[in-house]
């Protein structure tokens, strides 16, 4: 970041949604040296698109110079953020244990836990399992109005959509004492979360103040929509997860090279540190030329060798480009092959006895609908084994053409993939 203040940076980028007193959170920022916190519940084996937001997030500030608290929510996740339709499934603590470790293994990569600001993992099971449940009433309970928690716009839906427990009206209390604790024992003084946590990162901050009278500071990032306004982040499969077991690191690399030409500058700027001009330059080519997809491109390289380091990027480059035609299939990683296959579609056909024929072939992978349309489509000279151009509608491929031991590659022209497994 060059001469640009950290909050002009933020705001160049669209990352603050809503925050407390602008003034004062821009002099804390520019004074150096903020503890802050970001926390993460383990309602889940991994983080996702959501998270990603935060985590590099906590890294901006980070570089910035400032002191990143990052905590995974023991406790918090036993009971889980309200959501707008439903009780949450509460799950065992041995699960929400296991996340844990699976969380702080994810964000860790990100941050730095040497130098003078090094990062700090806290969990808030810490804190919270010792409190009975006097102390929490008499020390939390006392601060938080019940006509401004009926008035949170969740708890206002879910009581109108026929009610919610205690256990997730009170939620907002246990963040909120996250905060208190954290100002307290490590005189951490900025939160900040996504946007519908605003209420949660509020009522924190009004805690610290009631109970100590200390001033703080809150952040909110906003919600990534598509350009229809549906939450952004999902696949056909489920969540964007960051765990390459849940989201093979190839699926994740094609959801970036195929978002919405029109999202592609706000993406640059939440999820890339690429420098100001750079994206600029790149919302230039996206929207003058947008056939060559430099933003998308340039998208899914960086985000994917975050998350999956740059080695992983350049065998999924090498399988994308090999898949299409423009490199060598037989020199692909047989793990990424495997999960580039499995992202196109295609067919199973069973390994013992002779393969199908390519007519055979070319239909059950979907790529044409019906032998006649085969037989076209070989003859006009659009149809590809291996990216090898069949000629010949009564070839039958051999062993010897099997990709990785178990894999043919179908093309029907230059966009039309499958993938047949044999086996």
């Amino acid at each position: 970041m060059t001469d640009t203040s950290l909050l002009d940076d933020l705001e160049w980028r669209g990352l603050i949604a809503h925050s407390t007193d602008r003034d004062a959170l821009r002099a804390a920022l520019d004074a150096g040296g903020v503890r802050f916190y970001v926390g993460f519940d383990p309602t889940a084996p991994s983080l996702h698109m959501g998270h990603l937001v935060q985590v590099l997030t906590a890294r901006r500030l980070q570089d910035a110079g400032h002191v990143p608290y990052a905590l995974v929510g023991g406790a918090t996740g036993m009971i889980g953020d309200p959501r707008d339709s439903g009780e949450r499934t509460l799950n065992p603590a041995e699960t929400v244990a296991e996340w844990v470790g699976r969380v702080r293994a994810q964000i860790e990569p990100f941050l730095s836990f040497e130098g003078d600001n090094a990062a700090t993992m806290v969990n808030n099971l810490d804190w919270t399992q010792g409190l009975s449940t006097i102390d929490f009433l008499r020390d939390v309970g006392k601060h938080f109005p019940v006509n401004r928690m009926l008035a949170r716009d969740t708890v206002k839906r879910r009581l109108e959509a026929g009610g919610i427990s205690y256990t997730e009206f009170s939620y907002v209390l246990l963040q909120s004492w996250d905060f208190l604790n954290l100002y307290r024992q490590h005189g951490v003084t900025l939160q900040f979360g996504g946007s519908d946590q605003w209420g949660n990162l509020t009522g924190g901050a009004e805690l610290v103040r009631r109970a100590d009278g200390g001033t703080v500071h809150a952040f909110a990032t906003p919600l990534l929509t598509r350009s229809d306004g549906t939450k952004y982040g999902k696949t056909e499969g489920g969540a964007l997860w960051l765990d390459p077991d849940m989201l093979s690191p190839y699926a994740f690399y094609q959801f970036w090279l195929n978002v919405e030409d029109e999202k592609v500058p706000e993406l640059l700027r939440v999820f890339t540190f690429l420098p100001h001009a750079e994206i600029e330059e790149l919302d230039a080519q996206t929207a003058e030329k947008p056939f060559l997809r430099a933003g998308q491109k340039a998208l899914a390289e960086h985000v994917t060798t975050l998350v999956h380091g740059a080695e992983e990027t350049a065998r999924i480059q090498a399988a994308s480009a090999a898949l299409f035609g423009s490199g060598d299939l037989h020199g692909l990683d047989p793990g990424t092959l495997d999960a580039a296959l499995g992202e196109v579609g295609g067919a199973t056909v069973p390994a013992d006895g002779p393969l199908p024929g390519i007519v055979d072939l070319l239909v059950s992978s979907g790529l044409v609908s019906s032998k006649g349309e085969a037989r076209r489509t070989i003859g006009d000279g659009g149809a590809y084994l291996n990216n090898e151009r069949v000629t010949d509608p009564d070839h039958v491929p051999g062993s010897e053409d099997l990709l990785g031991g178990s894999w043919l590659v179908l093309r029907r022209g230059k966009k039309k993939l499958a993938g047949v497994r044999v086996g």
